[in-house]
């Protein structure tokens, strides 16, 4: 017996051997089913090199227990104990995957096929495991069956028998086993209907490529033809049938599961194309309509199940034309776009955990050896593989690829891939997401051999090896597009390719050999177009060195030359009028949300010049209400016409932003803008009209599209918050009331249906998911809130107003003011809210302090769960909420009888307050300086990040060009934040003075 408070040698045994719950792992040896070789040194060694000696264990436990007679489980251990290449393949299993545990609890037989394996058995292929479900008659059969194989696949896996590549070659073989043992089922189901066609089943993706994960959707194209005899309209009506089935089969869940999802979106049309087409079909609908993703998809298609003959028909008729692909318009700008959208569909928050679609991921290599197969498959039949790895290989000994780079993309890739199936093995469930918790961390990392540190070993081998796809991504992505890598032009920029990435480096460029292959891109040949960058790229790249990200700028440099470079007026633009070739090099290097914008339309870099079509000067409302509107007659039908608008909305958005930047960093012809709160005024005022003039856009063609030119009501929009105050940033909802007021002799519900119907219908447009950015209007500011109808008459405002109207309503009333629709009616609702923002008998002491209270309340509770409040710069210290209700509290105090208080402005309030002699100048300059600085910060962060945000990044790149834009140079980002925080730090010192009577 063990003394108390004295840990037994069992105890320390099982630490020392792995375990993580050695109390827990005692009890289970000390069970019954394992008592009489719970000190077996064996037993104890082999659950000590599993993933998981834990998991081992009780799924050992689980596995006896389930036996059905004691002889049985008697025979298991027995054989466990005695023969170690059962002992490894079963604990290996156990240990790494609780699902494969389940199905041996609940079919305990089955640990039978782990314990011998014929030479056949050792690699097996389609026959074996046809072999195997053999007998699975129905779904629910076919499930087990499918299990029983996947079971000794992961054996030989988690063993080391199989790599990486021969286990995803045996994974879609069994898949190509289920597949057609799935249609056998379907077709005996349904005898008439298989009488009547051929059914080809194409396998695409990674079933397709030989190189399935545990856990993936089965991707498949489906080809049908008419038996002999057979009419082709009721044939392909019958393959449907039989298509379907088998997609039920594999897919639905019963009592045992579900195997995988069979995906047939891939198939022309995608959702809303026939599940089944005839060859010749088929044939059409590629040669005519099929897109660029579509033949690099047909790169791994390969025909597994129905009638072979007629699969094999189909590749052959459509492999000439995936070989031309590369030849179709636009063919690099396609590939790039799909690439783009994958990264952006990538919720922010899981980004950085993505194996397959994240930076440096699965997908990146996937893409760069298809895109590298499209271009030099053509002439060399050797890189028409469909398995990633072998083509990777045909690549490299083609010549097409650097042999090294081809070996570590190649480890990177073998390493990524097995953490997913790791990953995957362990529930059985599709994730690409490497897990956060520690134990599943610990448990994944000694899967993959880690055993010293796991935790620490895998993020390490992780990070590095997507490092390594990251930086060889790129450089495979680009560079053989052009099809060779040329020497820099005579000239300038002629370089040897070590002085060019030495150059580079001393630059500032963190990738110098990416950096050098945009160069050798955009200089290389002798078109026009190279010419004139050649001439500019000397003098561009110090610009771009001149900013937090020169990597950056000079890529989007490429991206805008790629899609503009053959159109006459941009090699004018950027040959002949200085300032455009400056101000684009300070844009595209600035962040992430300018080069956006540009990229959405890369025509509008010609705003970027300083001729009649250019000029980065705001236009006013008028003359973009005037523009917005003529579209809005001509066009045919509110969608078009609220495309339009926000055509306009974006194309303004990115003059804006480039105003912006131009004026923040400064150019050779420009100096920076030595008035920070200026620029602020610019953008806020620019972003404000531009959204004012969008919405009136939008009402007027909901309105014309809905009723012609006369609404049943008058309507109008007031602008709240910091659209009312004039006072928008790049990533701001539009905050707004909808107000209207019957026709006369109109019923007061039809207008009221009316109004509803027009805010629903702008709400719907403005946020239609397309090429330009959606505008979100927030009407929570509106009586009851949320809870509170959309839109009310003038006559139930005052009402609402007159009975119930809380003080902080009233407060946010002084930003009120109208923005579009009917003018007389927006003054009518600015008069009835002017006695409650400004109180005849200025602000009560009582009101003052629930104001207060309140102010207090939303500093504790609002505050972000970890962010440093004294870097916040809406709810921190010294910050735009701080400055802004210390004006508030001044303008419902003495706006009654103080004109100059009267605006929704808060610089403008501010100012007024200061003439009034309500605050010194001193307090007002720090406020003034503090509110400008928040602002900019805001704008900034929305500007590089491309997302709004209300603190600084914790990116150290973003940091830096945060910084940049503030006018901190290199080096000086403390500096920034020691400034921000003293900066605040005054202004709260002057609000615990005004607001809080401190």
């Amino acid at each position: 017996m063990t003394a108390p408070g004295r840990r037994s040698s069992t105890f320390t045994r099982l630490l020392r051997h792995g375990f993580t719950d050695p109390s827990a792992a005692e009890r289970l040896l000390d069970s019954v089913e394992l008592a009489h070789v719970r000190d077996d040194p064996v037993l104890l060694e082999a659950l000590g090199a599993t993933a998981d000696p834990d998991l081992a264990l009780h799924g050992l436990v689980r596995l006896l227990e389930a036996q059905p007679a004691p002889t049985a489980r008697r025979e298991l251990l027995d054989t466990v104990i005695a023969a170690k290449p059962l002992r490894d393949r079963l604990l290996g299993v156990l240990g790494a995957s609780a699902a494969l545990a389940d199905h041996l609890a609940r079919h305990p037989s089955d640990w039978h096929a782990l314990v011998m394996y014929e030479p056949r058995d050792l690699h097996p292929g389609v026959e074996e495991f046809e072999r195997g479900l053999a007998e699975a008659a129905d779904p629910v059969a076919l499930r087990v069956a499918y299990r029983r194989c996947l079971l000794s696949i992961a054996a030989r896996d988690v063993c080391g028998t199989t790599d990486l590549a021969q286990t995803a070659a045996e994974l879609a073989d069994l898949a190509t086993a289920t597949l057609r043992a799935a249609l056998a089922i379907a077709r005996a189901a349904a005898p008439d209907d298989a009488a009547l066609c051929r059914l080809a089943v194409i396998a695409m993706g990674k079933c397709g490529g030989h190189e399935l994960n545990y856990v993936s959707d089965v991707d498949v194209i489906f080809v049908g033809e008419a038996a002999e005899g057979a009419d082709e309209g009721k044939a392909v009506r019958a393959a449907t049938k039989l298509a379907s089935h088998l997609m039920r089969i594999c897919s639905e869940t019963t009592v045992e599961g579900s195997i995988w999802p069979v995906d047939a979106n891939l198939r022309p049309e995608g959702r809303n194309g026939p599940l089944v087409r005839t060859l010749s079909s088929h044939l059409a609908y590629y040669q005519r309509w099929a897109k660029t993703w579509e033949f690099q998809a047909l790169l791994k298609a390969r025909p597994v199940a129905g009638d072979i003959e007629l699969g094999e028909e189909y590749v052959a008729a459509l492999e000439p034309l995936v070989w031309k692909a590369a030849e179709r318009d636009n063919f690099v700008t396609d590939v790039q776009k799909m690439r783009r959208r994958v990264v952006e569909n990538i919720p922010v928050a899981e980004i950085e955990r993505e194996l397959k679609l994240g930076p440096g991921g699965l997908r990146d290599v996937e893409f760069a050896v298809q895109l590298l197969q499209l271009v030099h498959g053509r002439a060399d039949v050797s890189l028409r593989s469909g398995t990633t790895l072998k083509a990777l290989q045909a690549l490299a000994a083609g010549g097409y690829v650097g042999r090294s780079d081809a070996v570590q993309l190649d480890d990177a890739y073998r390493f990524l891939r097995s953490m997913e199936h790791r990953i995957q093995l362990y529930r059985l469930r599709r994730t690409h997401l490497v897990p956060e918790d520690e134990a599943d961390l610990r448990r994944l990392g000694r899967s993959l051999g880690l055993r010293a540190d796991p935790v620490a070993e895998l993020t390490r081998e992780w990070k590095r090896h997507t490092s390594v796809v990251r930086r060889l991504h790129e450089k495979l992505f680009y560079r053989p597009l052009l099809d060779a890598v040329a020497q820099l032009a005579p000239g300038d920029s002629r370089l040897s390719p070590e002085a060019a990435r030495e150059r580079l480096v001393a630059l500032g460029y963190a990738d110098p050999a990416a950096a050098l292959r945009h160069l050798e891109a955009l200089a290389s040949g002798v078109t026009r177009k190279a010419a004139i960058q050649r001439t500019l790229l000397p003098v561009l790249l110090g610009w771009f060195a001149d900013s937090a990200d020169p990597d950056a700028g000079l890529l989007n440099f490429r991206k805008v030359s790629d899609a503009l470079g053959k159109t006459p007026w941009y090699l004018r633009l950027l040959r002949d009028e200085g300032a455009a070739a400056e101000n684009l090099a300070r844009v595209l290097s600035a962040g992430r949300l300018a080069p956006d914008l540009l990229m959405r339309a890369p025509e509008a870099v010609a705003l970027l010049g300083d001729g009649a079509a250019g000029g980065l000067e705001p236009r006013d409302r008028a003359a973009l209400e005037q523009e917005i509107l003529a579209a809005v007659g001509r066009a045919d039908g509110a969608v078009q016409a609220v495309t339009f608008a926000r055509g306009v909305r974006r194309r303004e958005l990115f003059r804006t932003a480039a105003a912006d930047i131009v004026g923040s960093y400064g150019t050779e012809s420009q100096p920076v803008e030595a008035d920070q709160g200026a620029l602020v005024d610019r953008v806020g005022g620019a972003v404000s009209d531009l959204t004012a003039a969008t919405l009136s856009g939008t009402l007027r063609a909901v309105v014309r599209d809905g009723w012609g030119d006369t609404l049943p009501t008058r309507f109008a929009v007031i602008g709240m918050g910091r659209f009312g105050g004039h006072e928008l940033g790049y990533g701001s909802d539009a905050d707004v009331l909808f107000v209207h007021e019957p026709r006369d002799g109109v019923d007061e519900r039809e207008a009221s249906q009316a109004a509803n119907k027009v805010v629903s219908e702008m709400r719907r447009l403005l946020q239609i998911s397309s090429a330009d950015p959606p505008l979100l209007i927030d009407a929570d500011l509106r009586p009851e809130g949320k809870s509170g109808p959309l839109v009310r008459t003038l006559n139930s405002y005052e009402a609402y107003y007159r009975r119930w109207s809380l003080g902080w309503e009233s407060q946010a009333l002084l930003r009120a003011e109208p923005v579009a629709g009917d003018e007389e009616l927006g003054g009518r609702f600015i008069e009835l809210i002017d006695p409650l923002r400004y109180p005849a008998a200025g602000l009560g002491d009582d009101a003052a302090r629930e104001i207060r209270r309140l102010k207090a309340r939303m500093e504790s509770e609002r505050m972000p769960r970890g962010a440093d409040p004294k870097l916040h710069t809406k709810l921190g210290p010294g910050g735009l909420s701080d400055v802004e209700w210390t004006v508030q509290l001044i303008q419902m105090r003495h706006g009654a009888w103080v004109a100059g208080l009267r605006t929704t402005r808060t610089r403008a309030a501010l100012a007024a307050a200061r003439t009034a002699g309500l605050l010194s100048a001193e307090d007002a300059g720090t406020l003034d300086e503090a509110w400008v600085l928040a602002t900019r910060v805001r704008n900034a962060v929305m500007l590089v990040r491309g997302r709004a945000g209300d603190t600084f990044p914790s990116d150290a790149r973003e940091l830096g060009a945060v910084g940049r834009y503030l006018g901190y140079g290199p080096g000086h980002v403390g500096d920034m934040l020691d400034d921000y925080r003293r900066t605040a730090r005054r202004a709260r010192g002057v609000v615990d003075e005004l607001f809080y009577g401190a």
